[in-house]
C-alpha cells in the first residue's frame, strides 16, 4: 500500500477509534444519569447486606430498578468511590444519579425510624412500644436492660432485672436505623438522661441531699401523680414535707405501679398488698421508680414549691386539692372520692 494511502488508513482509524471513544463516553456518562427525570420522586427501600461486594451491590439496585447497569455502577464505584459502601436499609430511587447512590452508601445515610418514649411510660410500656413498632425484639430487649453494663455513676450497684433501669430510659423522640440493636437502642437513652445531670444539676441535688437515684424515684412519683404541669412542683413539695417528717408518702402510683395495670379507683384492700413499693404500708421512698420523669417533674424535685402542704387529693377534673392537716384532708376527701 503507498504511504500515502497507508496515512489517509491510519487517519481513518485515528477517527474511528476517537468517534468509538467518544461514544462510549457518552454511553457511560448517560449510564449515570437518572433512570427517571421529572415527575414526583419515588423513593424504593433496598437492605444492603453486611459484607456485601460492590458487585452484588450493583444487582440489588439493578434488580429494584434503581439504576440501568449494574456492571457500570461497579466501575463508578471503584473509580469513584471516596470510601467504603455501607450496610444498612436505604431509601433510594431511579431518580438519582449514580453520584447521589454513592453519597448515600458511603456515609451510611439508611432510613431512621423514629419512636417517642412518653414522659411516665414505664418498663413495660416502653417495651411494649418498641416491640409494637419492631425495633426489638421483647426477649433480647428485656434480657438487655437487666444486663447491659454502663459506666455512669448513678447505675452502680443495681441488681440484674429488668426493671434495675427504670427511670433512667429518658422521655424523648429518638431516631435510629432498623438495624440498631437493643443493647444500642438502650445506650442511647440513658445516655440522654446522663446529658440532663449537667453540674448545675448535681451540685443542687447535693444540696438537697438527695442522690440522683433519690431524685429520680421522687420525680416518676410526682410524674405519676401530676396532671397539670403546674402542679407539679406543689406535688414535689408534699412528697418533701412528708419524707422531712418520716411520714409514710402514700402515693396511689406506686400502688398502680405494684398492680401493673392500672385500675381508674383503687379499693382499701389494693392498699394492703404487700410489696416494698407500697408507699402506704413503709415509709421512706420506694427501692426504684416506677417510671420514666420527663424534665418538668425532675425539676419540680429540685425546686418544689414553698408550701407546707402534707396531704392532696384528686378532685375529679385532672386537678388536686392540697391540704395542710389530716382533719382538712379527710374533709377534701369525703368531698371529692364519692
Amino acid at each position: 500500500m503507498p504511504r500515502k494511502s497507508q496515512g489517509k488508513f491510519f487517519t481513518f482509524l485515528l477517527v474511528l477509534f476517537l468517534l468509538f471513544g467518544v461514544a462510549v463516553y457518552q454511553t457511560y456518562q448517560d449510564l449515570q444519569l437518572p433512570l427517571v427525570s421529572g415527575g414526583e420522586p419515588q423513593e424504593i427501600t433496598v437492605i444492603i447486606p453486611p459484607n456485601a461486594s460492590v458487585k452484588e451491590i450493583g444487582l440489588i439496585l439493578q434488580q429494584n430498578g434503581i439504576i440501568r447497569n449494574a456492571a457500570v455502577f461497579r466501575f463508578f464505584i471503584r473509580t469513584q468511590a471516596n470510601g467504603s459502601l455501607k450496610a444498612g436499609e436505604y431509601a433510594l430511587g431511579p431518580h438519582m444519579t449514580l453520584a447521589e447512590i454513592q453519597e448515600r452508601l458511603v456515609q451510611g445515610y439508611t432510613v431512621l425510624y423514629s419512636f417517642t418514649i412518653p414522659e411516665g411510660y414505664n418498663i413495660q410500656q416502653i417495651t411494649n412500644l418498641l416491640v409494637e413498632k419492631g425495633l426489638v425484639d421483647r426477649e433480647h430487649f428485656l434480657n438487655a436492660l437487666a444486663k447491659k453494663q454502663f459506666d455512669y455513676d448513678f447505675l452502680r450497684g443495681l441488681p440484674a432485672n429488668p426493671n434495675r433501669l427504670e427511670g433512667f430510659l429518658f422521655p424523648a423522640t429518638y431516631s435510629v436505623p432498623r438495624q440498631t440493636s437493643e443493647e444500642e437502642i438502650i445506650a442511647l437513652m440513658v445516655a440522654r438522661f446522663a446529658q440532663e445531670l449537667t453540674p448545675t444539676v448535681r451540685s443542687r441535688l447535693q444540696e438537697l441531699k438527695l442522690s440522683v437515684r433519690e431524685a429520680v424515684i421522687l420525680a416518676s412519683l410526682v410524674e405519676r401523680e401530676a396532671v397539670k404541669a403546674e402542679e407539679r412542683p406543689t406535688i414535689a413539695a408534699v412528697f418533701h414535707n412528708r419524707l422531712k417528717r418520716n411520714m409514710k408518702l402514700e402515693a396511689c402510683s406506686t400502688i398502680q405501679y405494684i398492680l401493673g395495670t392500672p385500675k381508674e379507683k383503687l379499693l382499701f384492700k389494693d392498699l394492703e398488698v404487700e410489696s416494698p413499693y407500697n408507699t402506704y404500708k413503709y415509709a421512706g421512698l420506694p427501692p426504684g421508680p416506677i417510671a420514666s420523669p420527663g424534665k418538668a417533674s425532675f425539676d419540680a424535685v429540685m425546686y418544689p414549691a414553698k408550701v407546707n402542704y402534707l396531704y392532696f387529693v384528686a378532685k375529679g377534673d385532672n386537678s388536686h386539692y392540697f391540704s395542710n392537716t389530716l382533719d382538712e384532708h379527710n374533709r377534701a376527701v369525703a368531698k371529692y372520692i364519692r
